[in-house]
């Protein structure tokens, strides 16, 4: 167990490695000279173009600049914003609460909404239960986190005025005011997941109770609360945990536009205007930031998967 530990975590060094290579690399997409588009474009003044190539390096071979970059990246030091001059790492560790806090309460209405509706859905197959829930999935898939979420601020904003249109409180300040204002962002990037755990929970499920050990069970006479929460319900959350980190990637990419429409001062809305302003320093290192985390979570699914299913240590 610990050494397949020890080698998913080894495995994640040249994925990180690769990652940090093309990050940095994004300076040179930009258009013409890059240190005169961060300077400001046309409205450049030579002096600031020599103090963007200063900051940057632009004078030292690539690789040297990439290696100076790394190790800035190691230590958590992405530089200082170009717009604002503010230190890009106290900027994500002050956003990065409420990009958690989005992402947490997206997960929260997805695995509520989704669990509830593939587990009574897997129970009663055919029924309109059913065919409301695999509707409900399809739709789910379908449709555009950004354009749910002009829909429901039209919907519950606008037209009815139950919750605010945009804005944000922090939880430490008011509880109850956080979850007024984050309830259309999360339920914005939450139900698309819901829609996906949904298919994937009842099309396990159905697999897992039509399983002989299943048919066993029933015929040794045990009870349904017994057979579904010891056997099949454990079993059937392996393929949702395996996708889990797919999941938690598209509600992290996905608070990247919400938090830009519903003006939430998170690490999505962060990046959104630092692109805008071609502030490259803060787009390397929040890019850099979402990598780190997504490698982690999945990192965590990982282990997780061979809690839940033995034969991943066996087999490794």
């Amino acid at each position: 167990m610990l050494r397949l530990i020890l080698r998913r975590i080894g495995m994640l060094i040249p994925t990180l490695l690769i990652a940090s290579f093309a990050i940095f690399s994004l300076q040179q997409l930009l258009p013409g000279d890059p240190a005169v588009t961060l300077a400001g474009g046309t409205q450049a003044t030579p002096e600031r173009i020599v103090q963007i190539r200063d900051q940057f390096g632009f004078n030292d071979p690539y690789f040297v600049r990439y290696g100076k970059w790394l190790r800035g990246a190691v230590r958590f030091d992405f530089g200082r914003s170009i717009a604002s001059d503010k230190k890009v790492r106290d900027e994500i560790v002050r956003r990065f609460p409420v990009t958690f806090g989005l992402t947490a309460a997206g997960l929260f209405i997805a695995v509520v909404i989704g669990g509830i509706m593939g587990f009574v859905s897997a129970l009663s197959p055919g029924s309109i239960i059913d065919r409301l829930a695999v509707g409900f999935s399809t739709l789910g898939i379908s449709i555009a986190a950004f354009w749910l979420a002009l829909i429901l601020v039209l919907v519950f904003a606008v037209q009815h005025r139950w919750l605010p249109p945009s804005g944000y409180r922090a939880f430490s300040e008011n509880p109850v005011e956080w979850a007024r204002f984050m309830a259309l962002p999360a339920l914005s990037i939450g139900l698309s997941v819901a829609a996906t755990i949904t298919r994937q929970l009842r099309a396990a499920l159905l697999d897992v109770l039509d399983a002989p050990y299943i048919r066993t069970a029933w015929a040794k006479g045990g009870t349904t609360t017994l057979i579904i929460a010891k056997h099949a319900l454990k079993n059937a959350s392996i393929p949702v945990v395996a996708i889990l980190g797919l999941l938690l990637s598209v509600l992290l990419g996905g608070t990247v536009i919400i938090e830009t429409i519903f003006s939430i001062p998170g690490l999505g809305q962060y990046l959104i205007q630092s692109i805008t302003l071609h502030d490259l320093p803060v787009v390397q290192g929040v890019t850099m930031f979402f990598v780190l985390i997504f490698v982690a979570v999945n990192l965590v699914v990982d282990l997780a998967y061979m809690v839940l299913d033995p034969r991943v240590r066996v087999s490794a």
